[in-house]
């Protein structure tokens, strides 16, 4: 330690129990005890004004206490009482290890890193699943703690605990058990279950009931106990169909990932504080032959005059190691070995371990941290689901221990003393924050000699490993891939053969186990890994008859396991609607449900979560986009209806698009603005169910198609749409065309037309018609005058021209003239056009607790008088 500080190390549940002389030693640990945080505080003089991280109470005066390693800061009245695990001893505290899901980095104001604890000034990763926020030089060390959002084939639990999440509260967040303020702007403190949402301070989350029952959204939430998906070789963007395209958005010269080199917050804070005191030196370090391959480091900065063990020590915490600094030590290396692929020791050991400082007449370019050699030493064995209660066994290993003879040791200490050692096997299990890798090891495999390779090639990932003694089970691989843009209308023998041509499928692991001729497409069950991942990447470059395929990961949902008043959501986001809206609303809804229930319509369309929820006894949906977004979910709804338990799944709106008529009618309001995401899935929950007609458009064209060649074009084959809310001819459909075009090239600066909310058909009494309502099977027609009428119509001091109202209608287009259906305007050739009521009325949710707004019908076909078209009933 530097002179001026005291040291205040607290015990650590990752260091090694005291072995005491030659003998066995054995260690067993319950899942629930207790441990210190293993923090090392030291005393430090505040230059600027600091807040602590325990109370979030201002210090006053010139000191506080702050841990070495992840830089916690706190009152010397608050040391004694502080639970929140140091950085270098959380992976040892995981309870079920599961990847981050990471997208792009992005500016993240007014939050904290979760691993060093410092404000994220720069660009920083957010996981897409649950809270947690850090800085891409601290990713590498952050704890694979996510959300276990489903189950992975080798578990099976159904009771679940809170998921608790350090920090990034807002300052206005209260305390579930004292009721006060739990929340920060100023530092990263307080705690929040990820799936329940209750708030708590650091101080009071450990007396909540250990048990989450998901909170006010629990009817809302698919259990991830009924949740299946076999997601290994898959990353997390692949099982929760994240499209890499729409994570945030950072400025090009922000090309950083989790490979940075060093850390430029280390490297600016090294420089200025070497032009102010030239006693210091800055040092890059490597944790290994990995880190050195890959030219990955940290930097130090130690007095020029510092022991060995000092800077060993200081290395140790910048890669967040909490071990002995005597079972360390350090190695040079010169430029010419960090280039080359052949890592050794430049050094003489007994050189190296007699020197008094690190530095002599040279300064080495780099230094490299070793873990010294050990003839003996005890290593920990988790238990997976053998018993409930433990946490792990530890167990000292001597060089002769092997895979056989641990297992062998083991299993008397889990009450399976009678079980035949063939039944069970030790996986080696590497926590990354991106990846949890699995290998399992060879019963010959001599347990020393794999500590020893795994430090070798990096303490970090020494510190990131876990032994699991595995129980074998004969469990089925089964991943499902749902592929799209196939051919429609083949059988699923044409549809084998395709993909035998163009993935070149093995049939003897690869089955097509749905088939959905309308739409095109196919679900496979693949029973081998490594086929799946091979597919899944080909069909990203595959192309049938000029339309590129579509492959999306599906898991399975177990309704047997459904809780009896589950209702689940289904929720389908259109994040290119409403300028673009719909990205922020993504990762709010995956954050509040289980990120298996939420879909990007603009990867697969609507179809696979559809068949997703096929099995599911009742469940709701939510769309959020606008008018034609909602149309195109209840299109796909209508053609799979028979494929559902749920046939008739109520359907809610979060209005993102441009005329969200079919939202104020149903009191969704004119449009998302920032709403709270959890305020509106609770009015989801409490909305009434209302029907809704729907309408059948038959186009007709009878001529060729404008631009045919001298003529000889055929007709354009019958189209049919779908229409929800109102089809329009004329000047109504051109003005929306142009909108179109123009929002194409500026999706942010368009978010509004000019019929939002306009009532056409007008509320004066009428004794020729009846009163409009959406489950009436009338349909309205009105017409307008022209472009001054239509302003008009808007500011609300004209009606349109009530023309006709009825159930079955007829139109005959003379020349080419602009249509839209709900907002999606086209070109249609001259023919005929037909309005008929399409088959049972659609469920829709309809929000309650509101005065509903002036809206009328907008379910009406607007002409344009001026048209030239005719119309009757």
């Amino acid at each position: 330690m530097a002179d001026g500080t005291r040291s205040l190390r607290g015990g650590s549940p990752a260091s090694s129990p005291v072995l005491g002389g030659r003998g066995r030693s054995v260690v067993v640990a319950a899942a629930g005890g207790s441990s210190l945080p293993g923090h090392g505080f030291r005393r430090v003089t505040l230059t600027k004004p600091t807040f602590c991280h325990y109370c979030t109470d201002f210090i006053w005066g010139l000191a506080g206490y702050q841990c070495e390693v992840c830089n916690f800061m706190s009152h010397e009245k608050c040391l004694k009482n502080v639970k929140i695990p140091c950085s270098c001893i959380a992976p040892s505290l995981v309870r079920v290890p599961v990847a981050h899901c990471f997208g792009s980095p992005g500016h993240y104001k007014k939050k904290f890193c979760t691993v060093c604890r410092k404000s994220l000034d720069s660009p920083a990763f957010r996981c897409e699943v649950c809270e947690l926020h850090v800085h891409t030089d601290c990713i590498l060390f952050a704890c694979s703690d996510c959300r276990q959002c489903h189950q992975d084939g080798h578990q099976d639990h159904d009771t679940y605990h809170h998921h608790w999440r350090e920090g990034n509260l807002s300052s206005s967040a209260r305390c579930e058990v004292c009721k006060k303020t739990c929340g920060s702007s100023e530092v990263l403190s307080g705690m929040r279950c990820e799936w329940c949402g209750i708030l708590a301070h650091a101080a009071c989350y450990i007396v909540v009931t250990p048990e989450c029952t998901f909170g006010r959204l629990r009817n809302m939430i698919l259990p991830p106990s009924c949740v299946q998906l076999f997601s290994r070789n898959f990353s997390k963007l692949h099982c929760f169909r994240i499209s890499e395209n729409l994570q945030t958005e950072t400025d090009e010269d922000d090309d950083v990932d989790g490979s940075t080199q060093g850390s430029a917050k280390d490297t600016q804070i090294s420089t200025d504080s070497s032009k102010q005191n030239f006693s210091k030196q800055t040092l890059k370090i490597f944790d290994g032959n990995d880190a050195v391959k890959r030219n990955q480091f940290r930097l130090i900065s130690v007095p020029r005059i510092a022991k060995n063990e000092e800077v060993v020590e200081a290395a140790l915490r910048a890669y967040y190691i909490n071990d002995d600094q005597q079972e360390y030590e350090l190695q040079t290396f010169t430029q010419q070995a960090l280039l080359s692929d052949d890592v050794i020791n430049r050094n003489n050991g007994a050189e190296d371990s007699n020197l008094g400082s690190v530095f002599r007449e040279s300064i080495p370019e780099a230094w490299i941290i070793r873990a010294k050699p050990k003839d003996e030493e005890v290593v920990r064995i988790y238990p997976a689901w053998l018993k409930v209660g433990m946490a792990y066994v530890s167990l000292r290993v001597s060089k002769d221990s092997t895979t056989q003879t641990v297992i062998k040791e083991v299993l008397p200490l889990l009450g399976r003393q009678t079980e035949c050692l063939q039944n069970f096997k030790l996986v080696e299990v590497l926590m990354g924050s991106k990846q949890v890798q699995r290998m399992i090891l060879d019963n010959r495999e001599l347990i020393l000699n794999r500590l020893k390779d795994i430090r070798k090639t990096s303490i970090r990932q020494m510190n990131q490993t876990r032994f699991y003694i595995v129980e074998n089970s004969k469990s089925i691989v089964r991943v499902n891939l749902f592929v799209s843009g196939l051919p429609p209308q083949l059988s699923p023998e044409e549809y084998t053969n395709i993909l035998k041509d163009e993935l070149a499928i093995k049939t003897n692991v690869v089955s097509v186990s749905h088939v959905y001729q309308a739409q095109g497409a196919v679900v496979l069950e693949i029973s081998c890994f490594s086929e799946a991942e091979r597919i899944y990447m080909l069909v990203k470059d595959t192309t049938v008859n000029d339309k590129p395929l579509n492959a999306v990961v599906i898991p399975e949902v177990m309704a047997s396991k459904m809780p009896q008043n589950c209702c689940p959501l289904l929720v389908f986001v259109n994040p290119k609607s409403g300028g673009l809206k719909g990205r922020d609303l993504l990762y709010s809804f995956r954050k509040l449900l289980n990120p298996h229930q939420v879909f990007e319509l603009t990867n697969g369309g609507p179809l696979p979560g559809l068949h997703m929820f096929s099995k599911v006894p009742s469940f709701r949906v939510l769309v959020c986009g606008g008018d034609g977004t909602v149309g195109w979910v209840l299109g796909a709804l209508e053609e799979i209806r028979h494929k559902l338990v749920c046939a008739e799944p109520s359907v809610a709106i979060l209005p993102l698009g441009t005329g969200n008529d079919l939202g104020r009618v149903l009191r969704w309001g004119a449009g998302y603005s920032g709403e709270d995401p959890y305020s509106i899935l609770v009015s989801v929950d409490e909305a009434d169910d209302v029907l809704m007609d729907r309408w059948t458009i038959l186009l007709d064209a009878d001529e060729p198609a404008e631009g045919a060649m001298n003529g000889v074009a055929e007709p354009e084959p019958p189209k049919i749409v779908q229409m929800n809310n109102y089809c329009g001819l004329g000047i109504d459909a051109e003005l929306s065309l142009d909108f179109h075009h123009a929002r194409e090239e500026e999706p942010g600066k368009f978010n509004s037309s000019w019929g939002s909310g306009a009532d056409l058909w007008g509320s004066e009494s009428d004794n020729r018609f009846e009163k409009p309502r959406i489950d009436d099977g009338l349909l309205e027609v009105v017409g307008v005058t022209g472009v001054v009428h239509m302003g008009q119509v808007q500011g609300g001091f004209r009606s349109g021209i009530r023309i006709a109202q009825g159930s079955y209608f007829r139109v005959t287009l003379l020349k080419p003239i602009p249509v839209q259906v709900d907002g999606e305007p086209w070109i249609q050739a001259p023919g005929q056009i037909i309005i008929s009521a399409a088959g049972p009325k659609v469920r829709m949710l309809k929000k309650s607790k509101q005065k509903q707004k002036k809206t009328g019908s907008l379910r009406e076909m607007r002409v344009d008088s001026t048209s030239g078209s005719e119309g009757g009933r």
